[in-house]
Parts: structure tokens; sequence; C-alpha cells
């Protein structure tokens, strides 16, 4: 064997760059700490608590959304319904003194009739689902289920109180019709019993107007339409305040991303 064809053989014979040191070296599997895992665990978990709440909210506010634009649909249905089988519409001149729940519920599918909210007995207003205590002696009270738009303020009842009934998808639909030229339906879109109970959030109100059209209270013309949003307002503290926001609700693509908290 010449020298040239001995040092190629020693110097790039593949086993040569194995050593036995190497072998271990290669061998040996990393590991993380246990400070290491801790560590990380935290950084989740601060993550975690950073971005759930976020999420939870975006899906409940898409939930509302969906629920509003249902339910709008579902009472506009009803109307029409009524007036296909009793050949007018139901408007503010046709329909007065409280009988605007004998017309209209037949109309939808319901789970529990609530009755008025306005019972004179105190038997009554307890099969009611939001009672308004006015007929009872006492003095007209604030609603304490519901707040208004930012929750500063308890809401009053004097506009949800000639009629109740929760639909069979667990919203709760409210009536007024005993002032004259006020015809108003409401919808609590997610129900009472869930939160957040707010008017302008998961309570929502439209009006009839003399045509018979159901308009989206807060919409130009309604009884809760203000050019200065007072009954939309992230700041004031009206007890209706959040009467008006259902056109919003209704046409804005981010108004439920932008509810006051």
């Amino acid at each position: 064997m010449s020298k040239d064809e001995h040092l190629n053989h020693s110097t790039f014979h593949p086993f040569n760059f194995i050593t036995p040191h190497h072998s271990r070296f290669t061998s040996k599997k990393a590991a993380f700490t246990l400070a290491e895992v801790l560590i990380t665990l935290g950084i989740i978990g601060i993550v975690a608590a950073m971005t759930l709440p976020a999420l939870v909210t975006n899906n409940r506010n898409k939930q509302l959304e969906a629920a509003l634009k249902k339910d709008y649909s579902v009472i506009s249905q009803a109307f029409d319904m009524y007036n296909a089988k009793v050949g007018e519409r139901i408007t503010p001149s046709t329909i007065s003194g409280g009988t605007l729940k004998t017309k209209i519920l037949p109309y939808f599918k319901i789970a529990r009739d609530c009755g008025k909210g306005s019972e004179t007995t105190a038997a009554q207003l307890e099969k009611t689902c939001i009672p308004n205590y006015i007929n009872t002696g006492s003095t007209e009270k604030n609603s304490t289920t519901y707040k208004n738009f930012t929750g500063k303020n308890y809401m009053s009842l004097g506009k949800f109180d000639d009629g109740q009934f929760v639909l069979a998808d667990g919203a709760l639909v409210l009536l007024e019709n005993n002032t004259p030229g006020q015809l108003f339906i409401s919808v609590d879109v997610n129900g009472y019993g869930k939160l957040p109970n707010r008017l302008g959030q998961d309570l929502f109100m439209f009006e009839i107007d003399e045509k018979g059209a159901l308009r989206p209270m807060g919409s130009a013309g309604t009884y809760y339409y203000d050019e200065a949003d007072e009954y939309c307002s992230k700041t004031s503290s009206d007890p209706m305040n959040g009467a008006g926001c259902t056109y919003k609700a209704l046409n804005e693509k981010d108004y439920f991303n932008k509810l006051p908290k």
C-alpha cells in the first residue's frame, strides 16, 4: 500500500469520526428542569388569563347579535301573520287599552305566559316574569332585574308591563300599549335569567308606527330617538338609556364589540 493510499484509508474511514467520547455525548438526552417547566406553565397561564375573557365576551356578543336579528324576524312575522289573517295592520290607533297581547299572542310559539307584569295582587305578581308594582298601592318601582345601557342605574318598568311572555327559544317579550299613541314591543334576546340584563345590550325595544311598521327604537321619528344620543350613550345615567340603541344594534357593524362594561 502506497503512502497516499494509507493516508486516505486512515483519514476518511467513516468510523474514524465516531469516537467513544462523541458517542456518549450524542446519546445524552436533553431535559427541562422543574423551574423551566413551572416558568413555561406560568407564562401559558398569564396568556390564557389575558385572552380567554376577551374570547368569551366576543362569543357572547356574537350570540346576542344573532339572537336580536332572529327575534326581530320572529316578531315581524307574527305581525305579518296577524295582518294576513285579520286583514288589517296593528297600529297605535287600532290597538289600545292593553289589548295588544291578546291580539298578537296566537302568532307566537310561547313557552310561558307571564301575565301583564302589572297585576294588582301579590299572588298574580308572583307569576309574572318581571313584575312592576305600580298597581299595588305603592309608587312605581324600577327594575331590580334590568339596568340601563351603562349599568349605572336600574331601568324603569313603565314601558314593559302591559304583557309578558317567553318564546320557545327562551327570549322574553314585553309589551306596552296602555298609553295613547304608544305601541312598544321589547325583547330580551337571551332571556331574563341570563346576563347582562341591560337595556341596549340584550334587551331591545321596537315601536309600531301608525302605518303598522315594526321600527327599531332609535331610528328617526321613534319615541326614544334623540339627535344627541341621550338614549344610547356610554355616559348617560338616564334610567331609559339604552332604549334608543336597537337601530344601532341592527345597523352598526361593530356595535356589539363596543358595548360599555
